[in-house]
């Protein structure tokens, strides 16, 4: 969608705090409130890595099979369609469990269930590289988006409570790098391997990466300062719920989140295979070598995130999405030249939307922070399984000038929404820069 700075201790540049969900035996009563991490600091800077690598591991897993996708339709008689269900597969799971992974994280804390989350993730990768059949390694990714979600859930809303307001921007732009630094790593590690080797191979490998990632996230993250345990009941869940859909922004943001994030996946799902055939024939290292535009996407997310922190939201997401436009347009050229400077352009674009996007939920959230986070995310990676799959129906019916032409809808829809969001009202909290 993804541990203290010693393991043990909390940064040294923090005063010593009870363990995350403890109460503290006798905290005196008149106690100066515990303050933000700010950009900069030692803890800043131990969060961000922490951060980057979840998010580094996060889209290596659930995104590293995807430039194998034309090599699982050969080997077991595939559709394209049928072939996505590998990244379907886990980002669907994924998506119907980031809201109940966000209520567990209000009990038990944000970073256990991270940690954990992390761990079981990498074993089950291991664990597809010895899969007997397609279904096998279905199941199995249906198993690693349910255990994955406990990152995605939690790290936005982490974020949210430990960093302060003006840093926020910085470090979800870093975090986010992370993931886009986690999907082209995934991708050409993967296509790399399988191309020499074997896919099975490539599994235990990127499993492998995913256990290195989960020992740094778990020794660098500095354990919750401002989280406070919560045992809501159905009712204040379905309450919280009502309070964000009935917000006059939030909705929207969850509307983009599904659309952008649909279009991005359908645009590297199902290139893959006009690249590998006629006039390109790309072989699959190659293929995975086109995945190397994800450091564009590193970039976006960053660079935009001081934008928006600078600039405000509202004045930067609308660009993103024409960015990814005209990225889009691109791609229907017939020189590879063209194509990789629409792949580029359009990676930019989506990732420069996220960063905006998700911190923007995040700071317009004013109570259940954790379940507006999850929210989003849900909508988002439910537009990644649903279009991701959806849009292989549209190369069936006329391969990518098909599937561009609706892709190139739903960016429309998605920058109507954003210019309808440069007309919202900010709350006070955000007054400042929205």
């Amino acid at each position: 969608m993804p541990s203290d700075i010693t393991s043990s201790l909390p940064s040294p540049a923090l005063p010593l705090q009870p363990p995350e969900g403890a109460v503290a035996a006798s905290a005196p009563a008149a106690a100066a409130p515990v303050p933000r991490i700010a950009h900069g600091t030692p803890a800043f800077w131990a969060t961000s890595r922490a951060m980057f690598f979840g998010g580094f591991a996060t889209f290596a897993m659930l995104y590293g099979l995807q430039p194998l996708m034309p090599m699982f339709s050969d080997e077991f008689a595939l559709s394209p369609a049928a072939a996505s269900g590998v990244v379907s597969a886990a980002t669907g799971a994924l998506a119907l469990m980031l809201i109940p992974a966000s209520q567990l994280a209000d009990r038990i804390g944000r970073k256990p269930l991270m940690n954990a989350a992390l761990f079981a993730a990498a074993l089950l990768t291991l664990a597809c590289g010895f899969a007997g059949s397609f279904m096998q390694l279905l199941i199995l990714r249906v198993l690693l988006g349910i255990v994955l979600a406990g990152l995605p859930a939690v790290a936005m809303a982490y974020l949210s409570e430990e960093i302060d307001p003006h840093s926020l921007g910085r470090s979800m732009g870093l975090y986010i790098a992370g993931n886009g630094l986690g999907g082209l790593c995934g991708r050409l590690m993967v296509a790399a391997i399988a191309d020499w080797t074997s896919w099975r191979t490539a599994m235990l490998v990127l499993g492998a990466m995913g256990l290195l990632a989960a020992l740094e996230f778990w020794r660098s993250l500095p354990a919750s300062r401002h989280f406070r345990p919560s045992r809501l009941s159905f009712a204040d869940f379905l309450d919280g719920v009502r309070t964000h859909f009935s917000d006059a922004g939030m909705p929207w943001m969850y509307a983009i989140g599904f659309l952008m994030m649909g279009c991005f996946v359908s645009l590297y799902n199902y290139l893959g295979y006009r690249l590998a055939a006629p006039p390109f024939d790309l072989r699959p290292s190659l293929l995975g070598a086109v995945f190397s535009l994800y450091i564009v996407g590193m970039i976006g997310s960053t660079v935009v995130g001081r934008l928006a922190d600078r600039f405000g939201r509202r004045h930067v997401l609308w660009v993103m999405i024409c960015l990814m436009a005209a990225g889009l347009a691109l791609t229907l050229a017939s020189s590879l030249v063209v194509v990789m400077l629409g792949i580029a352009t359009a990676t930019f674009g989506f990732f420069g939307a996220h960063a905006v996007v998700s911190s923007w939920v995040g700071r317009r959230a004013q109570n259940a922070r954790a379940l507006a986070t999850a929210l989003y995310l849900f909508f988002f990676y439910m537009g990644s399984s649903a279009m991701g799959s959806g849009s292989g129906l549209m190369w069936e019916f006329g391969q990518w000038p098909a599937v561009a032409a609706f892709l190139g809808l739903v960016v429309a829809l998605s920058l109507a929404i954003a210019l309808r969001l440069r007309r919202l009202t900010p709350l006070p909290i955000n007054a400042h820069r929205p």
